[in-house]
């Protein structure tokens, strides 16, 4: 592996939402993500939300110990979160915003009007043993306080500019890829580690590689739905093909 290798997150979420719309025990989003790690995964991410709508307890309990990759455990800076963090001991644990109402995980953490309330939570987590990233946009402000409240990773939203390249916003997608990239660097000169997730898809994955300060992306939406036509080893091995790609032309 080269040093500045980009490392590849798989979150594994939207397969627990397939099992959970019909009920029962499959698909197994456990068996997906052995899948992933022996298609090419770093790591396996999940986000055990606070109403169960896809990840469940037992879920995690078992990513906690089948798995032989990183487990990177999504979770709300909420009493029980952390408790189960605690409990399950992740490798990394990923602080992110969550409302109930939302489809998915929109925008990043607000972690300078919530300083106070994340300083503990973040305290209990690398006490646990855990690789605290806080999901974040990427401005200097919540970069800064990322540092500040003693986080070691930040996760940067790239779904604004996801979105913004999808829809064909080329003025607006290049203003937020500069963003992004920005941040990164930012973020890297305070000696942060930086990884970046959000809407990510084979076209955009290999632009973004091409950023040097990033280190990890962490991608789930876009392969769950390749691999019902691919299969995930294949969209695993294209997606690890087109960061490769991305990174090697920076």
């Amino acid at each position: 592996m080269t040093e500045n290798r980009l490392r590849l997150g798989v979150n594994i979420d939207h397969v627990a939402t397939v099992r959970n719309a019909r009920g029962g025990a499959l698909p197994d989003p456990v068996r997906a993500a052995l899948l992933a790690v022996a298609a090419g995964a770093d790591g396996i991410t999940a986000h055990l939300r606070e109403d169960r709508r896809h990840i469940r307890d037992a879920d995690m309990a078992r990513l906690a110990t089948e798995l032989s990759k990183p487990l990177n455990f999504e979770l709300a800076a909420t009493e029980e979160m952390i408790g189960l963090a605690e409990r399950f001991k992740p490798h990394a644990a990923c602080l992110v915003p969550e409302k109930r109402e939302e489809r998915t995980t929109e925008g990043g953490l607000d972690v300078v009007g919530q300083a106070q309330v994340l300083a503990a939570p973040i305290a209990r987590l690398k006490a646990a043993g855990c690789r605290v990233s806080l999901f974040i946009e990427a401005d200097e402000a919540p970069i800064a306080m990322a540092a500040k409240l003693g986080a070691p990773v930040v996760e940067l939203h790239t779904g604004t500019w996801c979105h913004a390249v999808a829809d064909g916003h080329a003025a607006k997608a290049q203003a937020e890829f500069q963003r992004l990239a920005n941040g990164a660097a930012f973020a890297a000169s305070l000696g942060l580690e930086v990884h970046a997730g959000h809407g990510l898809d084979y076209d955009t994955a290999r632009k973004l590689a091409g950023v040097a300060d990033f280190v990890e992306f962490n991608i789930g939406h876009f392969l769950i739905g390749e691999a019902i036509f691919v299969g995930l080893e294949t969209a695993i091995a294209v997606m690890r093909r087109a960061m490769d790609e991305g990174r090697a032309a920076s």
